[in-house]
């Protein structure tokens, strides 16, 4: 096979991925990452139906497992915080997963597990970026951040919903596809909370009047995550810049005060909190995902929002099709140009049909269950006796009508890279 110069941008979850993949192919594959070090941060992930094949076929079971949050479960509990209605992890390896998959870890350590997969054969180059990208000839000419040039075959996005490859890209005066979806935020944050006596592993969801919903997930002894979710027009949160934590913090606080449960300790928690990050909701759709020798990957090219609970499985599957696709078509005597575009194609029109499934119905007017959610205090408790009603009788309302695992699309097989 022709070895091939490939630079990722991005060193996430779907750039390292990418890396395992390309790297069993013995490509010459460089991943460059803004962060001054590998992002270990961010809060829990999960990976359902054919993201959890890939991750077998990676051989990477046993060492998910090893780092896998003891999730129990979900719940929901009213303001008193008594329980309305609980739904356990679906443990069988059958059917469908509930909120809580059998597959929770939290995300710097999927990213950490990657890495050390990766390190041996992929060059890193933290504390930069791509500040530019010109195709000359057989290959794209790279410039950096800090001054450096280079030459590659291939550029891939695997930057983030905020994806700067993704605007290059498309060019300065393209729609760059993002979609966001219409006054639904999310806050993310960790605070210190030690286990009590008798405490289950369990993500406890409350939901307020006023489209407020708030949710405690355990994922150790000592800490609990926190989501504050909310659909609110608030000019506040709304104008403030992305990552002006500060007013941030301030327009979340105004919007949730007085919401009930434990959200007033909440909110002091924080403004204490050193890992705090707000999310303005959207999904990704472009018509093409490739350019020339520039494709993208992950939450770059399709994110489908955390509404899906789909997209850390996206980003796995989308890798393996990607890599799989380029040990089909550029092999050894194949043009490289040439055998690239033909991959790339292959790639889009055989990942597509599963990204269309999973962002179906979705739009910057839909929320999913954020858009399901009850805004009365009336509201709230019919919610409650219906899920009551069905945690009784098990159905799992969440993963059959909310989140999008029940794909209807085959997992290829590719020899090339399944073999190394």
């Amino acid at each position: 096979m022709t070895q091939m110069k490939v630079l990722i941008s991005g060193g996430g979850i779907a750039g390292n991925a990418l890396a395992f993949w390309l790297g069993k192919l013995g490509h010459d594959v460089t991943i460059v990452e803004w962060f001054p070090t590998l992002r270990t941060t961010g809060l829990q992930i999960d990976l359902r139906g054919h993201g959890v094949e890939v991750l077998k076929r990676m051989g990477l079971e046993q060492a998910f497992r090893s780092k896998s949050v003891p999730e129990q479960g979900s719940e929901i509990v009213n303001s008193a915080g008594v329980r309305q209605a609980l739904f356990p992890a679906n443990r069988s390896g059958k059917g469908l997963q509930n909120f809580t998959t059998d597959w929770e870890i939290m995300r710097g350590d999927l990213c950490q597990l990657l890495y050390e997969e990766c390190k041996d054969h992929t060059k890193y180059i933290f504390g930069t970026s791509i500040q530019s990208f010109e195709e000359k000839g057989n290959s794209i000419e790279i410039r950096f951040t800090n001054g450096k040039t280079d030459r590659f075959d291939l550029l891939v996005g695997a930057d983030g919903i905020g994806s700067k490859t993704r605007k290059m890209m498309v060019g300065p005066d393209a729609d760059d596809g993002f979609r966001p979806l219409r006054n639904i935020y999310i806050a993310y944050f960790t605070i210190p909370r030690p286990i009590s006596a008798g405490e289950e592993y369990l993500a406890t969801m409350y939901i307020a009047p006023g489209g407020r919903a708030v949710m405690l997930r355990r994922h150790s002894p000592d800490q609990m995550q926190v989501y504050l979710m909310c659909k609110n027009d608030s000019k506040r949160l709304k104008n403030s810049r992305r990552g002006d934590t500060r007013e941030e913090r301030a327009a979340l606080t105004d919007i949730f005060r007085g919401a009930g449960w434990v959200t007033e300790q909440v909110l002091v928690d924080m403004d204490r909190s050193d890992d705090f990050y707000l999310e303005h909701m959207g999904l990704v759709k472009l018509d093409a995902w490739s350019s020339g020798s520039v494709t993208l990957l992950g939450d770059a090219a399709y994110c489908p929002s955390a509404n899906t609970g789909m997209g850390t499985s996206s980003a796995i599957v989308g890798a393996y099709v990607l890599a799989g696709e380029i040990g089909r078509h550029c092999k050894e005597g194949v043009d490289v140009k040439e055998g690239l575009a033909v991959a790339l194609k292959a790639y889009e029109q055989t990942f597509r049909p599963f990204v269309d499934q999973v962002q179906k119905g979705l739009s910057e007017d839909s929320g999913a269950w954020a858009n399901l959610m009850p805004t009365t205090a009336f509201g709230i408790r019919v919610m409650c006796f219906v899920v009551w009603v069905m945690a009784l009788f098990r159905m799992n309302v969440i993963g059959r009508w909310l989140l999008r695992e029940d794909v209807k699309w085959n997992l290829p097989e590719y020899k090339e890279i399944l073999r190394k």
